[in-house]
């Protein structure tokens, strides 16, 4: 039986395959240049940094590969984790009163060395945010460190006025494509 390494240190990543009742041997955090290309589409990078991170882990015999980038996105506009709160507060204004896509790219290398990729698509629709909303979400730290600078699974959940595919793609890990890649790469799940 094949044994996974998860290319991520995400804590989100680890809690979500433990839904479906998968545990990684071990944890794997690929060091790689997340820059969005010139001109390149949301899709597309979150598929290249996916594959890019799981064919930077070594895989040793009878190893999968999991990889996972999740990115927001307003039009063909990528908004990366916010480097400062004038940042966070400039994305929440972005994605106040309109929809937005949550895309995730998923890479499993399996015992054959063959990289799969899937992309998965959410739309989400945030409320109107008022001054005192984005105010209220910025203090509270949330956003930092986060892709589009809001953790679904935390207090932006009440901003959300319409969602459209995969909850669990929001949070970080679109959980019905990776139990399928997995099951496909020969994982057991629990």
């Amino acid at each position: 039986m094949p044994a996974l390494v998860l290319a991520s240190s995400s804590p989100r990543r680890r809690e979500l395959l433990a839904r479906i009742g998968v545990v990684p041997v071990r944890i794997a955090s690929p060091d790689i240049d997340e820059t969005p290309l010139k001109g390149e589409r949301p899709r597309d990078y979150v598929a290249r940094l996916a594959t890019a991170k799981a064919l930077a882990v070594e895989r040793a015999a009878g190893e999968v590969v999991l990889a996972g980038d999740t990115t927001v996105a307003v039009g063909r506009r990528i908004l990366e984790k916010p480097a400062d709160e004038a940042d966070l507060r400039y994305m929440l204004g972005l994605l106040s009163g309109r929809r937005h896509h949550v895309y995730s790219g998923l890479c499993v290398v399996g015992t054959d060395g063959r990289p799969r990729v899937r992309v998965v698509d959410t739309t989400v629709a945030f409320k109107a945010l008022s001054a005192d909303d984005i105010d209220w979400y910025v203090e509270s730290g949330e956003g930092m460190g986060k892709a589009g600078g809001y953790a679904i699974q935390g207090r932006a959940e009440t901003f959300v006025r319409f969602l459209s595919g995969s909850h669990s793609n929001v949070v970080g890990l679109p959980l019905f494509e990776t139990r399928a890649l997995l099951t496909s790469a020969g994982i057991a799940l629990g």
